[in-house]
């Protein structure tokens, strides 16, 4: 018997309002997070993955981004529903978020201690001891070695792969059951990426917690997730378990990414490209987003737009799948 998802979004739309102009640029998404799993959520730069996954949490810039359609259910709870003060308790105890860039996320005024303690104290009522003693463990948890050093050290005195495992541990001091991780391991190197991303899977698997992985790297999809959603021109095109969708994609997009991807064993001397470009999000065509870049486009694909359907074992939105 399947659970309920632990976070159900259904037909999430998110747009652009104000001064005239009126477009939606993450449209009619719907995801499931169930519990303990990885979803990855896997799509090129502006395919609307990250304002989805800040709208989550109502932290995309509003004004001028507003949640304009659908809905964001959290152990039934819709979050779009909810006031800024009740929001506030939801975000960082029960859902937390590691962010991509984490020297600009990391406030430099203030040395990690302050940063995870005040976490801490922000959402329960613990004495300093107690708030230093559940900071230390978050930092150990989070495999950064001599914890202690590093919880009076400031953000400018950590490298790259360090600063990331602190934002982890201000994800973990409050034991949240779900985890959005938005790309967080673009700028480190290899090896400190599959340290990263080893570190995630193994605290999934410790605590029990979901993660959210936003990327657009498949290769991190491969060796961590569960479950993959391809997001293009702000829609869900493809969805399903992780190794069904690899190992047979059949929207033309996922086909496209998997053929871009190096192989060391492929005979291959150059990586297959797509052509064309992603249309913007107020100029996206009547019919279907990847039309204009598709080898099996049809006139209906370019005047009706197709919906996220069933096929094989994965959903997607697509005219003329892949067999």
């Amino acid at each position: 018997m399947t659970p309920d998802p632990l976070l159900d979004i259904r037909n999430l739309s998110v747009g652009l309002r104000g001064d005239g102009i009126g477009y939606d640029i993450v449209r009619d998404v719907s995801l499931s997070l169930y519990p303990n799993e990885v979803l990855a959520v896997v799509g090129e730069s502006g395919c609307g993955k990250s304002l989805t996954a800040l709208s989550i949490l109502a932290l995309h810039a509003s004004p001028p981004l507003y949640i304009t359609g659908g809905s964001i259910l959290f152990e039934g709870t819709d979050l779009t529903k909810l006031s800024p003060a009740k929001m506030r308790a939801v975000r960082g105890a029960e859902i937390a978020m590691v962010f991509q860039d984490p020297m600009s996320a990391l406030d430099p005024m203030f040395t990690v201690g302050t940063l995870l303690t005040s976490a801490v104290k922000a959402h329960q009522k613990v004495s300093a001891d107690v708030a230093k003693k559940i900071s230390l463990e978050a930092l150990a948890d989070a495999g950064i070695e001599d914890p202690r050093r590093r919880f009076d050290e400031y953000p400018f005195q950590l490298s790259g792969g360090v600063s990331q495992r602190v934002m982890i541990a201000l994800a973990l001091v409050n034991d949240p059951k779900i985890i959005i991780a938005d790309e967080p391991t673009t700028a480190l190197d290899v090896t400190v990426q599959a340290q990263i991303l080893d570190r995630l899977r193994e605290l999934k698997n410790e605590r029990g917690m979901s993660v959210m992985l936003i990327t657009h790297n498949l290769g991190v999809v491969a060796s961590v997730a569960d479950r993959m959603a391809v997001m293009y021109a702000g829609e869900v095109v493809e969805s399903g378990a992780v190794g069904e969708v690899l190992a047979a994609p059949h929207h033309p997009y996922t086909n496209g990414l998997l053929s871009a991807v190096p192989r060391l064993n492929s005979e291959a001397s150059e990586l297959v490209p797509i052509g064309g470009r992603v249309p913007q999000p107020n100029e996206l065509p009547a019919g279907c987003a990847f039309a204009d870049r598709c080898s099996f486009v049809t006139d209906r694909c370019r005047s009706e737009h197709p919906p996220l359907e069933h096929h094989a074992r994965t959903e997607v939105r697509c005219h003329h799948p892949v067999a």
